[in-house]
């Protein structure tokens, strides 16, 4: 009976520290979630695409955001009057995102500025009002080069 008791605590007190570094993330038992999880990175590839091309956004945001935005004066819609235009990136469960995006064979070559916006997004379903709290920003630099032929073969 005495075995069997010994063994009981012996588990219990096995499976107290895997409980402990569970809850945070780094393994550290200290309850601290890692840097890496509060911190925002924005990176666009390729850094000089042609016009009429696609270009491939990867982010991270902290752990409060639910989405992301991405804008820049690089991705026009042809026919629109608007010259920043803003495209919406979904989140994964550690706040990661990517996504491919197409530069405009109308945007202007040269240099253009990409912005990224972190947002907490709540809704109130009951009154139909949604609001928007910005989490942190980054931005990233963009060179569209002038579109030829020549680039598809």
């Amino acid at each position: 009976m005495r075995a069997i008791a010994a063994m009981a605590v012996t588990l219990a007190l096995v499976a107290a520290p895997v409980q402990a570094a569970e809850d945070d993330d780094d393994g550290n038992g200290d309850g601290k979630k890692p840097v890496w999880r509060t911190l925002t990175s924005f990176f666009v590839s390729p850094e000089s695409p042609h016009q009429n091309d696609v270009i491939r956004v990867l982010l991270h945001c902290p752990d409060a955001a639910s989405h992301a935005i991405v804008g820049s004066t690089a991705f026009p819609i042809k026919g629109s009057w608007r010259t920043f235009r803003e495209v919406g990136v979904g989140l994964t469960g550690r706040n990661f995102g990517r996504r491919g995006i197409i530069i405009s064979r109308f945007a202007p070559p040269g240099h253009h500025e990409v912005r990224m916006k972190c947002v907490k997004v709540r809704i109130d379903r009951k009154k139909g009002i949604r609001k928007v709290k910005v989490i942190s920003r980054a931005s990233a630099s963009l060179t569209v080069r002038p579109f030829h032929i020549g680039q598809y073969f």
